[in-house]
């Protein structure tokens, strides 16, 4: 990692770190103003990953490194494993619709970054606060798991968005590789589950993989969405690029401790993937279609290639 691409700033957000007070070198953001790092005379580096929903935290930052033989790699869904992210936009963009009472309302060219790669939760906000300040996010999330609920239903009985998910080219191949090298899969997305395993389904339907449960070591989502009167799972406010999906993948599903980390590989296209990647002490990997370049998170990667034939070669 060399941080080319961050953006040098005078202090963090938060003003609890200034550049060139108490030790602290330099104060940095990635393009997006997503994440700030810090880092200090004695090596050490902090990232301050923000929040949309007033829930920032810190987080040590590891050195991260790439130790063959590999245990495992680590792979995102939305964008990674499957296109998939033009659907899941669509169903924002329905949602603020729905919340304007306006069919034709369409998203900006420049909302897509803020509407992807997080939680439903801040893609959400971002919207309420731009085209409905009115409006609540309370409300928000009703339209969107009115339109996910029917929209998935209608995906699962043959009817629904024609190419809403499509399998990453070279993924069929790439995952039976992987299968082949005896290393262990991990599919981690920030997507909640009620959205996310239909669309697993789906892909692997389209790849005739079987059942993905069966194929995949261990698959963590973002858990499910609390609603009136429903228990709901931890995950609108711990996403990527918060570290705690694809830290709990490795540790809690595929069984490898912190120290062994450096056998561990992440796989991401988005810029808040990388950043979780990192975080959880893990070295990313970038893979070309998604935002790594828009949202200058590409030095923070120990590789970046633009497809998965490229991605193998790093790993063998």
């Amino acid at each position: 990692m060399n941080f080319d691409d961050l953006i040098e700033l005078q202090q963090t957000c938060d003003s609890t770190f200034k550049r060139g007070v108490n030790g602290v070198v330099s104060v940095k953001a990635t393009a997006d103003r997503k994440v700030e790092f810090v880092a200090f005379e004695n090596g050490k580096m902090l990232a301050l990953v923000k929040s949309a929903m007033g829930y920032p935290a810190y987080y040590p930052v590891h050195d991260v490194k790439i130790e063959k033989p590999l245990k495992a790699v680590l792979m995102d869904l939305d964008g990674t494993t499957v296109h998939s992210e033009h659907f899941w936009v669509w169903i924002i963009e329905k949602a603020t619709a729905s919340l304007l009472g306006d069919p034709k309302f369409k998203l900006e060219a420049c909302d897509e970054s803020h509407v992807s790669g997080h939680s439903v939760s801040e893609h959400l906000q971002y919207c309420v606060a731009k085209y409905c300040p009115d409006k609540t996010v309370e409300e928000a999330r009703t339209w969107y798991f009115k339109h996910t609920n029917h929209e998935m239903n209608e995906i699962l009985e043959g009817r629904g968005k024609k190419g809403a998910f499509t399998p990453s080219p070279g993924i069929k191949e790439f995952l039976y590789e992987l299968k082949a090298m005896k290393v262990k899969i991990g599919l981690v997305t920030s997507g909640l589950y009620e959205k996310a395993w239909p669309e697993i389904l789906d892909a692997f339907k389209t790849l005739g993989m079987g059942d993905p449960a069966a194929f995949y070591d261990a698959i963590i989502t973002a858990g499910h969405a609390i609603r009136p009167g429903e228990p709901g799972t931890l995950g609108e406010l711990s996403p990527k690029p918060h570290p705690w999906l694809y830290a709990e993948t490795a540790r809690v599903g595929l069984g490898i401790p912190f120290e062994d980390r450096h056998s561990v590989v992440g796989i991401e296209d988005s810029g808040a993937g990388v950043v979780s990647i990192l975080l959880a002490g893990f070295a990313p990997i970038g893979i070309g279609g998604g935002n790594i370049i828009d949202s200058g998170t590409r030095s923070l990667c120990t590789h970046y290639e633009e497809n998965f034939e490229q991605v193998l070669g790093r790993l063998r």
